[in-house]
């Protein structure tokens, strides 16, 4: 995370919007509190923003993985509000009901807005790692656990959660969707150019050597999203071994 996130992502999407008002036109979502964009016929990105004391104003990615009629959502919005606003415009704009809710790690920008979801009756999911580490924090807690691998359903798709190793954090997982090739990565992978970042909860010496396990497993990955900045392809995964090498 770093303080030209703002800027240069959000300012260059946000130009020319009216922030007091809901925009929805065509694949794009603009409010005060989120934006939601589509980048595949079954995936979606979304960005919340938190309020960060080391950062400032940070924008947080997210995804959405949608077939016929149902979604999963990697990663909640920052805070309830948002996330409030994320699941009714998936119930009213794509009209899915939202199986799933998937924790990539224990920061408030992957769980901020749990409750939202917990109030919907959305089971959540997160590694192991991520619930003990989020018991430490008196936190909302994931309901359901895994340790390494677990496969989720969405519709007739299936979508990949993995743990590979430390980075980020000591509990960062990555989500893969196989049919489009699709990779959320979260705060695990850097977008071009970026800093290293949070480096409060990071197992540096690690880091390189579990994203090189991630490209390693899922050599045919078309798209990446960060879990902050621009989307992109491989060349985020490659940029962030050559980071922490």
């Amino acid at each position: 995370m770093k303080k030209i996130l703002f800027l240069l992502v959000v300012g260059s999407i946000f130009c020319g919007c009216n922030f007091s008002k809901v925009k929805e036109e065509g694949e794009q979502y603009v409010s005060d509190n989120l934006v939601i964009d589509k980048i595949s016929d079954h995936v979606y990105t979304h960005m919340s923003f938190f309020n960060s004391e080391s950062f400032g104003k940070v924008a947080c990615n997210g995804m959405i993985v949608l077939d016929d009629g149902q979604a999963l959502v990697f990663d909640t919005p920052a805070d309830n509000e948002a996330s409030e606003e994320l699941i009714n415009w998936v119930k009213g704009s794509l009209k899915a009901e939202i199986k799933s809710v998937v924790a990539t790690h224990f920061h408030d920008d992957c769980l901020g807005g749990l409750q939202a979801f917990h109030s919907h009756g959305v089971p959540s999911y997160a590694n192991q790692r991520t619930i003990d580490l989020a018991k430490e924090q008196e936190i909302v807690l994931p309901q359901n656990s895994f340790e390494e691998f677990l496969e989720l359903n969405v519709g007739d798709e299936k979508v990949n959660v993995e743990f590979l190793g430390e980075g980020h954090t000591r509990d960062n997982i990555i989500g893969y969707f196989p049919t489009e090739k699709i990779m959320f990565g979260g705060c695990l992978i850097k977008e071009i150019n970026a800093t290293k970042g949070n480096l409060e909860d990071a197992n540096v010496e690690e880091w390189a050597k579990t994203v090189k396990k991630v490209k390693a497993k899922y050599p045919e990955t078309s798209v990446v999203v960060p879990g902050h900045g621009k989307l992109g392809g491989a060349e985020l995964l490659d940029y962030t071994i050559s980071l922490f090498e």
